[in-house]
C-alpha cells in the first residue's frame, strides 16, 4: 500500500503503551517513518511536590513503552527504534521535534480535559504555522463526546439510561484492538545521540515508596494486574465494597495513564457478562461510569469549579478557623471516626483509596463537616495515583449531591454504620490505625462509646492515642439538612 506521507510523529500523553494504540496505528498506516515522543510537561510538573508517585509511575512506565517499541521494530528488522523523551513546555517541544525530524504530521489521542484541549489547540496552531498537521483520535474511552446521546440528540445526565444506550450501541467493532504490530515496520530508528528515558533525578523529582506498593508500572505491570484480576472477577460484585478484601482490579492508575487499553478491559468484561458472569457485569458497569463522567466533562465543562446543578452553588459551606481546623483533621486522618481516618491514612501513605471509602470520606467532609466539596476534590487531585479530572470531579459531586445523577442531598452516610457494614471485623482499620488494634471488633468502629475499662485494656487513651470525634454525626446531619434546604425543591 502506497503511504500518503513520508514522516510522522506520535505524541504520547495519557496512552503509555504501544499495543492497541489508536494514534500509533494511524501514524504507522499513513507514514513511511514514524517516531514516538513523550514530553514531561513542565506546566504540569513544576507545581507538583518533588516526591510524587505519579511522576515516578509515568517515568517507570516509559521504560516499558520504550522496550515495547524496540521489540516491535526489531520484529520487523528495524534496529535502534525506541521512545524519544523531552522535558519542557509541551507545545514548544513538540513543534521543535516535528521540525527537527521533518515530519509532515503529528498524531495524538484525544484528551478532553479543558487544559488539555487548550494545549492541543495551541499545538495545532503552532504546528500548522510550521507546515505540520495535527491528527487526533479517540483512544481513552470506549465511547466519547457525541457518540452516545439521548433520542433527542442531547447529552445524558442520568447514568442508567446512558448505560442502557451505551450497551445498545456496543458492537464488536468498538472493542476491536488496533493491530499495531502488523504495521510496526514503519517505526524509525531514534535520532543519533537520543538519550532515552531520563532518570527521576534528572527530572528533579525524588523517589517515593511506589516500589514498596503493589503497583507494577508500564504495560507489563498492567497485564500482570489484569491477569490476577481475571482470576477472581467472578467474585467482584461480592467483594468490591470491602476494603480489607482483595476485591477491586487495582487497574485505575493504569487506565488513567493508558498503560492498558480500555478496549481490552471492556472486551474481557463484556464477553464474560454475555456468558452470565455477574462479577464481570458489575465491573463493566464501572467502566461505563468512567465513560459517563468523561462525556459529562465534555458536554458540561463548567463542572470544573462549579456544581453541575447550578442551584447547589448557592449552598453556604462552612468557613473560617473551625472549618479550616476540621479540614486539616480530615486531611491528616484524625477526625475521631476510625473508618474515615484509616481511609485518609491509606491515601496519604499509598496514593490509593478504595472506592467505597472515597464515598465515605467525601460524604463525611461535605455532610458531616459541611466543607465545600471542591476542597476535598483538590486534595484527592494532589494525592491520588489514579487522579482523573472527570472521574474525580464526578465522584465528589456525586457525594455532595451537586452532580450528574448524584445521590439525593438527604442521603448522608453514617461513618459508623458504614464501618460496621464494610469492615465488620476491623481488619482495614487495624491495618492503618494500629493504635486501635487491641480494641474488640464491636468497639473499634466507635471507640468513644467504649467503657473506660475497655479502652484501658486496649491501651487506648482518647484524646491522646486517638482523637475524640470532632463532630457528632447526628448533630452534623441535622445541620446538613438545614444547609441544603436552599436547594430543596429546586
Amino acid at each position: 500500500m502506497e503511504k500518503p506521507i513520508d514522516r510522522a510523529l506520535v505524541w504520547l500523553r495519557r496512552d503509555l503503551r504501544a499495543d492497541d494504540h489508536a494514534a500509533l496505528y494511524h501514524a504507522l498506516r499513513a507514514a513511511r517513518q514514524v517516531w514516538c515522543v513523550f514530553v514531561f510537561d513542565r506546566a504540569i510538573l513544576d507545581p507538583l511536590p518533588r516526591a510524587d508517585r505519579r511522576v515516578e509511575f509515568i517515568r517507570d512506565s516509559l521504560v516499558g513503552v520504550d522496550a515495547e517499541l524496540r521489540a516491535l521494530a526489531a520484529s520487523h528488522g528495524v534496529d535502534g527504534a525506541g521512545l524519544i523523551v523531552r522535558h519542557g513546555q509541551a507545545v514548544e517541544e513538540i513543534v521543535a521535534l516535528a521540525q527537527a525530524l521533518h515530519v509532515q504530521a503529528v498524531y495524538a489521542n484525544h484528551d478532553d480535559e479543558p487544559d488539555a484541549l487548550a494545549r492541543d489547540a495551541a499545538a495545532r496552531g503552532a504546528l500548522a504555522e510550521a507546515g505540520v498537521v495535527l491528527h487526533t483520535s479517540k483512544d481513552h474511552v470506549v465511547f466519547e463526546r457525541d457518540e452516545v446521546l439521548t433520542q433527542a440528540g442531547g447529552a445524558f445526565s442520568v447514568f442508567t439510561p446512558y448505560k442502557n444506550a451505551w450497551l445498545k450501541k456496543l458492537a464488536p467493532f468498538y472493542l476491536k484492538a488496533y493491530p499495531v504490530a502488523r504495521h510496526a515496520g514503519a517505526l524509525a530508528a531514534l535520532p543519533a545521540g537520543e538519550p532515552g528515558v531520563p532518570t527521576l533525578e534528572a527530572l528533579r523529582f525524588e523517589r517515593t515508596n511506589l516500589h514498596q506498593l503493589k503497583l507494577p508500572s508500564g504495560p507489563a505491570g498492567a497485564q500482570e494486574l489484569l491477569d490476577d484480576f481475571l482470576g477472581r472477577i467472578d467474585h467482584y460484585h461480592e467483594a468490591r465494597d470491602f476494603p480489607a478484601i482483595k476485591g477491586p482490579s487495582y487497574l485505575s492508575t493504569h487506565l488513567r495513564f493508558g498503560t492498558v487499553s480500555i478496549r481490552q478491559l471492556a472486551r474481557e468484561a463484556h464477553q464474560r457478562m454475555l456468558a452470565g458472569e455477574r462479577g464481570a457485569e458489575v465491573w463493566l458497569s464501572e467502566l461505563v461510569w468512567r465513560d459517563f463522567y468523561h462525556q459529562v466533562l465534555h458536554h458540561h465543562p463548567h463542572v470544573v469549579g462549579h456544581s453541575f446543578k447550578p442551584e447547589y452553588d448557592r449552598i453556604r459551606w462552612a468557613h473560617g478557623k473551625t472549618a479550616d481546623e476540621h479540614f486539616a483533621a480530615w486531611c491528616a486522618g484524625r477526625t475521631g471516626y476510625p473508618l474515615v481516618d484509616a481511609a485518609m491514612a491509606q491515601i496519604n501513605q499509598t496514593g490509593y483509596m478504595h472506592n467505597r471509602l472515597r464515598m465515605v470520606v467525601a460524604s463525611f467532609l461535605t455532610k458531616d463537616l459541611g466543607i465545600d466539596w471542591r476542597r476535598g476534590e483538590a486534595y484527592f487531585a494532589l494525592h491520588l495515583n489514579d487522579f482523573d479530572l472527570a472521574a474525580n470531579n464526578g465522584g465528589w459531586q456525586w457525594a455532595a449531591s451537586s452532580g450528574c445523577d448524584a445521590q439525593p442531598y438527604f442521603r448522608i452516610f453514617n461513618p459508623v454504620s458504614q464501618s460496621q457494614k464494610f469492615d465488620p471485623d476491623g481488619r482495614f482499620i487495624r491495618r492503618y490505625l494500629p493504635q486501635l488494634a487491641q480494641l474488640p471488633d464491636k468497639l473499634i468502629h466507635a471507640p468513644w462509646l467504649a467503657r473506660p475499662v475497655d479502652l484501658a485494656a486496649a491501651a487506648v487513651r482518647l484524646g491522646v492515642d486517638y482523637p475524640e470525634p470532632i463532630v457528632d454525626h447526628a448533630e452534623a446531619r441535622a445541620q446538613t439538612l438545614q444547609r441544603y434546604a436552599i436547594v430543596k425543591g429546586s
